[in-house]
């Protein structure tokens, strides 16, 4: 027979063991850090990229010259001494949490000195005017930043590295978006599969105290505001469901893109890649160069400000505009630069979202918006909750919850039937050939400029 639980007992138990109040408060303390990380790394990637929109305001052409070195910069940089930097982060992550990944080569994805890495080199790529966004590589600047916490750590310690990687991993996500549900959900659905019992305290712990450090900088207030919904009716549905067929088959399609492009799949400009990677890269910086030009500079930087003047009713991403922040996104992810995909991801969902809204009722403009947003995120990432939580949560868009999470899990059935889930198929490639080569260096960083690649 069970009895109930002594309180005095079990406050006993708990005081006597000191060591693990210790292991917890170095913990606590590893959890501020990485929210205070990723608020850096917020507040340096927002002031570069004004320094970018200054110069190029005054002289525009000069993004020709500038963008393609400072691309090329990047990537040289990050092969010759930050291999595991580059892409979003998000992969890295999962990597390192694989369970056929040896255990002595987890640092060769989530470390401190990536951390450095990853913030100086992304907020480079704001300066070049790249198509990227801060909130994927978040997650590998916060998760590199708990990984820390395991040397100071009692050997007998019931917190294992795993658990500080999921903890930091969530965290990023929830300071980088001030969206602290949406952290439990991306390390349920994104990096876990499961919360277990014994690092779920761990996990929201993290999530609250970056979060904590979140708010204190930015303010309890939605990324995007508030947007104004007029009540919602049946005539939302088919303006809505082409939105959600739309969004899925593009991020599909995105990526199916990124896959072939990231993995090594065969090819001439593959082959380009791994042979010359960092002319490559300037050749790519070049071309997003002229794309920023011919759009007047939208497609430049995460697109975040399109969005927000989309949503007040000002189209900023026309349809042909939209393509080409998808081709920009594309290309400079290609090139190689440490760069997230979640908020380019989200303007371009925006973009489909507002060219509907053209030919339905003009008042559904901001759910369509948001429509796109949960829709292309969810189709990339095939990570629906994630993307309609994050959506919610950055647009205060609760009276829309069900319209949102149907177009997330419609898209995501649509990019299903097109594309492997993006960040399993470069985690999966990361873990193989971290297992297959002994002097491994992540695919981002294989032989020096003019040699021969090591990659498949």
């Amino acid at each position: 027979m069970n009895r109930e639980p002594d309180f005095l007992e079990h406050l006993r138990a708990e005081l006597s063991g000191g060591r693990v109040w210790i292991d917890r408060a170095i913990v606590l303390c590893y959890a501020i850090a990485a929210g205070l990380f990723v608020v850096g790394f917020t507040l340096l990637s927002d002031w570069v990229f004004g320094q970018f929109k200054h110069v190029y305001g005054r002289w525009p052409w000069v993004v020709l010259l500038t963008t393609p070195a400072i691309t090329a910069g990047i990537v040289w940089l990050t092969r010759r001494y930050f291999p595991g930097a580059g892409g979003s982060g998000i992969p890295q992550v999962k990597a390192a949490l694989h369970p056929d990944l040896p255990h002595d080569k987890r640092f060769f994805f989530a470390s401190l000195r990536l951390t450095l890495g990853k913030i100086g080199l992304g907020a480079a790529g704001f300066a070049a005017g790249l198509s990227i966004g801060r909130e994927g590589p978040s997650v590998q600047v916060a998760a590199g930043v708990m990984q820390h916490a395991r040397r100071w750590l009692s050997p007998g310690s019931t917190i294992d590295g795993r658990a500080l990687l999921v903890a930091g991993g969530a965290a990023g996500i929830a300071a980088a978006f001030n969206a602290p549900l949406a952290g439990v959900v991306f390390a349920i659905e994104e990096l876990t599969g499961r919360l277990e019992s014994r690092s779920s305290g761990l996990i929201i712990t993290a999530i609250v105290l970056a979060g904590l450090v979140a708010v204190s900088v930015f303010g309890n207030v939605s990324y995007f505001g508030v947007i104004r919904i007029p009540r919602l009716g049946w005539d939302l549905l088919g303006p809505g469901l082409l939105v959600a067929l739309a969004s899925g088959a593009a991020g599909g399609l995105f990526a199916r893109l990124m896959s072939a492009s990231l993995t090594g799949a065969p090819g001439r400009f593959n082959t380009l890649r791994a042979r010359y990677p960092v002319r490559f890269a300037a050749g790519l910086g070049l071309c997003i160069a002229v794309i920023g030009l011919s759009t007047g500079g939208i497609t430049f930087g995460a697109g975040s400000e399109a969005v927000k003047q989309m949503l007040r009713g000002h189209d900023e991403l026309t349809p042909l505009y939209t393509l080409l922040k998808f081709v920009a996104t594309w290309l400079t992810a290609w090139s190689g630069v440490p760069g997230g995909i979640f908020a380019p991801s989200l303007s371009i969902g925006a973009g489909i979202g507002d060219a509907v809204s053209v030919i339905a009722n003009a008042d559904l403009a901001p759910a369509l918006i948001a429509m796109g947003m949960a829709g292309f995120l969810a189709a990339v990432t095939q990570a629906p909750l994630t993307a309609f939580i994050i959506v919610m949560e950055m647009v205060d868009g609760h009276s829309m919850v069900l319209s949102l999470m149907a177009a997330a899990m419609l898209a995501s059935l649509v990019s299903r039937m097109i594309s492997r889930p993006l960040y399993d198929t470069l985690a999966e490639y990361m873990v193989e050939r971290a297992r297959d080569d002994a002097a491994y260096t992540p695919p981002e960083a294989p032989a020096r400029e003019g040699a021969a690649s090591v990659n498949p």
